[in-house]
């Protein structure tokens, strides 16, 4: 099970975003440690700063770090810490000698929530109706298609404990494609065979956030027992859930867990050091207090190191219409599109000024898609180094120039100006963007910088596509094709140039570059690369693409950090995964 106890919604490409929820009004009204008293039993209180947009894992947004790891499994899952496979609902599975076949098998006995079995008749449900369904729109279609031809698996049931999967090419991250959550076909079989007044299935509105916690049934080791709107979401244990410990005893031992929905960072350490949360994600402005209060408040702070989460700004290269109206204005759009524009950007922030400011030291800079800690990183990548008078050196070699009042105009003369947009509620990401906006106007641009909600952000990114640039973040492992749907042109989460989302009115005159074409090629071709340093060096060309045509302008990694309660036993702190991917063997002493 993968968890983190400082949840952070990712958006659509593990991008970190996080949003406002609960005032501090209601913790002193209202307490979760008043809860916990009351219920007098093994309970956590853990943080949640955005409220879910969905109950329908299928659906959801995010890839990780959600409330998906507490209530579903997968066939198979990831050990954060050895960075291993390791059995989940298939207690095994093996490959034929060409590697195109996989065959899993299922643990006898597995049960959902309401006590119904679950068998290789879900699995086949879950992947031939919901996750390939083309009417569906799950993020994780692109992550299952395979090679050159982008063809889908087969999947096929062999008996009721056995389910094999069959794929045109080898591919080498296939394991990663099918830690996805299974889902009850006794439940959902007939929302997606049935259709609504729109002609779409009703699965595409089931399983909302207004929905009676009883009706949604799961896998995992909890179960969602109650949701208050911007308040709360309570789990408890899931009886029927399949994993004990080596004396037979059921788990998770923790019978309970409660997110409060806090509305800030800076509110979340109130509620932290008043003993309201039992852990809390130490934000670099948080470290020098927290560290002091350690011992007193009866907590420990673990560093996993580098973060596999970064920061960075991108542009909205689309050269689309719609409905006649271009999605970009046509002036900006030439800026955006213009890789020296990008490039000089790149060059006008000063990323260890951000460090040492906002981070307070406890992060690095980031260049690459690719985090340090993968085998495909590419150590020797060239970095935009701070350098104002580079960046106005490329300016001016495009045709742009300054006025009498060092304002940057281009050839035309209009003043360039534009709008960036990130979500509030994260003092570090809310402190980058007024550097941002201050760097960038040393060379002569003027940025409107605004904070907006997190839905209104989401909805700019995924629907109108009506925006200029943003700053946001993503998170992912080590393995490259995880990230696939950002580079596939045609990808869910390719935000840069992205395509109309299912649902929504068509593009017309949307374009391709060429080096968008060549960074697709590449991870094709390194998902179906069998050979290590072969995979590796498709990789390396495509940070180097990434590197020179910038659409992805990278800032800083954090440090990864949490500050949890010394009474829960058994933490192994990931910096993938944080402090309780392992929750379902976690205790709290008393």
């Amino acid at each position: 099970m993968k968890f983190f106890a400082c949840i952070a919604a990712i958006w659509r490409f593990w991008a970190i975003l996080i949003l406002a929820g609960l005032t501090a009004i209601y913790f002193s009204a209202c307490s979760p440690v008043r809860l916990k008293n009351q219920a007098n039993q093994s309970q956590l209180v853990l943080l949640m700063l955005v409220d879910p947009i969905t109950f329908n894992a299928a659906l959801a947004e995010e890839s990780r770090n959600t409330i998906f790891d507490l209530i579903y499994e997968g066939l198979i899952t990831e050990n954060p810490v050895t960075g291993k496979k390791e059995p989940a609902l298939a207690k095994s599975w093996n490959f034929s000698e060409d590697n195109l076949k996989i065959v899993f098998t299922l643990r006898p006995g597995l049960k959902w929530s309401d006590g119904h079995p679950l068998t290789v008749d879900d699995v086949i449900f879950s992947y031939n109706h919901v996750y390939l369904n083309e009417e569906i729109p799950s993020l994780a279609r692109d992550s299952l298609r395979i090679g050159q031809s982008r063809a889908f698996p087969k999947v096929r049931k062999l008996d009721d404990l056995q389910v094999e999967f069959i794929i045109t090419e080898a591919f080498a991250p296939f394991l990663d494609s099918v830690e996805l959550p299974i889902l009850p076909k006794h439940i959902l079989q007939k929302t997606v065979e049935n259709r609504g007044k729109d002609g779409k299935p009703i699965f595409l509105s089931t399983w909302g956030v207004d929905t009676p916690p009883e009706q949604i049934i799961v896998n995992g080791p909890y179960k969602i027992k109650s949701y208050s709107t911007s308040e709360r979401l309570i789990f408890s244990n899931n009886p029927y859930y399949w994993k004990k410990d080596e004396h037979g005893n059921q788990l998770p031992y923790i019978k309970r867990v409660i997110w409060a929905i806090v509305e800030s960072t800076d509110t979340s350490l109130i509620q932290f050091r008043s003993g309201s949360l039992d852990s809390i994600e130490v934000a670099p402005q948080y470290f020098s207090l927290l560290k002091q209060e350690e011992k007193r408040g009866n907590f420990t702070i673990y560093n996993g190191g580098t973060a596999y989460d970064t920061n960075y700004i991108s542009f909205n290269l689309n050269k689309g219409k719609r409905e006649g109206k271009p999605l970009v204005d046509p002036i900006k759009s030439r800026w955006f599109n213009n890789v020296n524009f990008r490039r000089a950007v790149a060059y006008a922030i000063d990323r260890q000024r951000i460090i040492n400011n906002i981070f307070q030291g406890l992060g690095n800079p980031q260049d690459s898609d690719i985090f340090a800690q993968s085998p495909f990183y590419y150590k020797n990548i060239k970095r935009y180094d701070y350098n104002p008078q580079k960046a106005k050196n490329l300016l001016l070699s495009e045709g742009f120039k300054y006025s009498e009042k060092q304002e940057l105009l281009d050839q035309e003369g209009n003043r360039v100006r534009f709008n960036l947009i990130t979500n509030a509620g994260i003092r570090t990401r809310e402190s980058m963007g007024v550097q941002i906006q201050e760097d960038l106007g040393k060379i002569g641009i003027q940025v409107d910088y605004s904070p907006i909600g997190f839905h209104t952000l989401i909805d700019k990114l995924d629907n109108t596509l009506d925006w200029e640039c943003y700053l946001l973040g993503f998170s992912a492992g080590n393995e490259p094709n995880n990230r696939a749907n950002i580079w596939l042109y045609n990808g869910t989460v390719h935000t840069f140039n992205q395509k109309a989302q299912p649902g929504n009115k068509p593009i017309e005159g949307r374009e391709v570059a060429e080096w968008e074409n060549q960074i697709e090629e590449l991870y094709i071709q390194g998902a179906i690369e069998l050979d290590f340093e072969k995979r590796k060096a498709m990789y390396v060309e495509a940070q180097r693409l990434i590197h020179d045509y910038v659409p992805f302008i990278y800032l800083v990694t954090p440090y990864s950090m949490a500050a949890v309660r010394n009474d829960i036993k058994g933490i192994q702190y990931s910096a993938l995964s944080g402090a309780f991917w392992n929750l379902e063997k976690l205790k709290i002493s008393k």
